[in-house]
């Protein structure tokens, strides 16, 4: 009798830690795109340059994320994640620069708070062929040559964050606090995304107000607005997009100009068994320069991926930038450019864990 009370009382208590372990769990992962990258024109009066750089394809990353099973169809989230410079070994940015957030999840949708992408960042990613490679794509923001790089905010610290779906729709929203004595407006950051899935096409909208902090002089802030639209087609090994994005800043200061363009990307993607074949094309339409002299950057970019595992990648891109006017451009979205076009070339592999 003592046995077998004791027997049952030990498997007990190992379902009991089983249906504990199976109603929460915690996962490790991260990408690691490592290459060689070479550009033209890449310092004053010409010259290139060749060197390991990381992030190729995708920015290196690591994580950890997990959940929690509540009951009742309920579940706390959470999500830790930083950037990581492959070839140094260092830090990109502070530990947790790219996610920091907690939450929780249901029939209601997910709800997290703390530093998230942006709902707008979620939509728009899957609307670029390049899917916001660090070399060669510009759906996040323009080359860093002119007044601007017209793009939008990938990220809010001080967020709250919603996402949910109904039918063929998606919907997202985010705010971001200031947190400024100043007034609740003064560096707030709101967004707004949809996107509507019929069949092989999918079509997308969002909306992001970024503001600035009040100037005393005038009273006005900067209201800093991007709004997308765009669409793709998918059929087969085929996926086509197409997408604009407006961006404005109007300023708060008097006598401080305007800030205004439009950029249009489109592109192609192309699956062949464990290849695939990207060609792309983005424009960026400068409105506002002093004496009309736009830049108007047009980038071209090819780019061959193989998937040697699920998990692991080969990748080769190519790309050109030419620029109007006599203006300096260049291919990255983060360094300056040095001539009125600039040639680039990439290789290297990606693995995720």
């Amino acid at each position: 009798m003592k046995k077998t009370t004791l027997s049952l009382a030990a498997l007990a208590l190992l379902a009991a830690g089983g249906a504990a372990q199976a109603q929460s769990n915690v996962q490790v992962y991260g990408l690691l795109d490592m290459g060689v990258d070479y550009a033209s024109d890449a310092k004053a009066g010409g010259g290139s340059l060749t060197r390991v750089t990381s992030g190729g394809m995708n920015t290196s990353r690591w994580g950890l994320r997990g959940s929690e099973d509540l009951g009742g169809g309920l579940k706390a989230v959470f999500q830790l994640e930083g950037g990581i410079l492959m070839d140094s070994g260092a830090s990109d940015g502070v530990l947790f620069k790219r996610q920091a957030n907690v939450g929780l999840e249901g029939g209601f949708g997910r709800v997290v708070l703390g530093r998230s992408f942006s709902n707008v960042y979620d939509t728009v990613i899957a609307f670029d062929p390049m899917g916001f490679a660090p070399l060669y794509s510009w759906a996040t923001s323009g080359p860093a040559t002119g007044p601007s790089k017209y793009g939008f905010t990938t990220a809010f610290d001080n967020l709250v964050k919603y996402s949910g779906k109904v039918g063929a729709f998606k919907f997202g929203a985010s705010y971001g606090f200031g947190e400024q004595a100043s007034g609740a407006r003064d560096s707030s950051k709101m967004g707004l995304s949809t996107v509507y899935t019929t069949g092989p096409v999918s079509l997308m909208a969002t909306w992001e107000r970024v503001n600035g902090n009040t100037v005393a002089a005038t009273g006005n802030r900067d209201k800093n607005t991007v709004w997308h639209i765009g669409g793709n087609y998918e059929n087969g090994p085929l996926k086509l997009t197409a997408v604009v994005r407006d961006f404005k800043t109007v300023a708060g200061k008097a006598l401080t100009p305007d800030v205004e363009a439009t950029t249009y990307w489109g592109g192609v993607n192309y699956k062949i068994n464990a290849a695939t074949l990207t060609g792309a094309i983005y424009h960026v339409n400068v409105k506002n320069v002093a004496g009309g002299k736009d830049a108007d950057p047009t980038m071209y970019v090819a780019r061959y991926r193989y998937a040697l595992s699920k998990r692991t990648d080969l990748y080769v891109s190519a790309a050109y930038v030419k620029a109007k006017n006599g203006q300096l451009t260049g291919l990255s979205r983060d360094d300056a450019g040095f001539g009125e076009s600039q040639r680039g070339f990439v290789t290297g592999m990606q693995h995720r864990f």
